[in-house]
């Protein structure tokens, strides 16, 4: 989506700053536009050029309705299913780009088994697009927050992990066509086809 026109804040709100995942404070009278809304969070710039993120439950603070109160009613009105706890994951995104964690190729395991009295628990390993990412913990958060709302869930864990390392390889083709890459992009040397030179 294109920027939104500015916007003032009508009151002070939490935030958290990206990549840092610092979390801060936007003051009330602060200018920012809307870059994206996605999953449950807006990413916000400044007339600066800093980024930040604003959950969903402060979206008063620009003038904006909560998108997530519908989302939270139509999750729990549903079964449990594997496909539900994959739908969620896909209503989680990365906040810079426009992809949601699972075709980001970011979700390296998702296993769920039953526990005691009919529940579940769910054991999600994920990576991030780079090891040094500020925003580990809070897309972390974001997961365990999701999953743990849906029904028959009693515990969520979740574990960041590096190995193998995340690489664009691992981008669905629908996420690389979306980004402008070619369907090979970020594929090891020695899977790409080989072009025969014209001698």
């Amino acid at each position: 989506m294109p920027p939104s026109a500015p916007i003032t804040l009508s009151r002070t709100c939490d935030a958290i700053e990206i990549p840092s995942g610092n979390r801060c404070t936007l003051t009330a009278g602060a200018i920012v536009r809307v870059m994206q809304f996605l999953g449950n969070s807006f990413t916000v710039a400044n007339d600066y050029g800093a980024m930040f993120r604003i959950d969903a439950k402060d979206a008063d603070a620009m003038g904006l309705s909560n998108p997530e109160t519908r989302q939270t009613s139509s999750e729990q009105a549903q079964p449990f299913s594997e496909k539900l706890v994959w739908d969620q994951l896909k209503t989680i995104f990365d906040p810079e780009i426009p992809v949601n964690v699972v075709d980001l190729g970011l979700i390296y395991s998702c296993a769920i088994a039953d526990v005691e009295q009919s529940g579940r628990r769910i054991d999600i390993k994920m990576a991030m697009t780079a090891p040094g990412c500020g925003m580990a913990g809070v897309l972390k958060a974001d997961v365990e927050a999701k999953l743990s709302r849906l029904p028959g869930v009693k515990e969520v864990h979740v574990e960041v992990v590096f190995d193998p390392p995340w690489s664009p390889a691992r981008m669905s083709d629908a996420v690389k066509l979306q980004l402008g890459f070619d369907l090979d992009y970020g594929a090891p040397q020695s899977q790409l086809p080989i072009v025969p030179s014209k001698s």
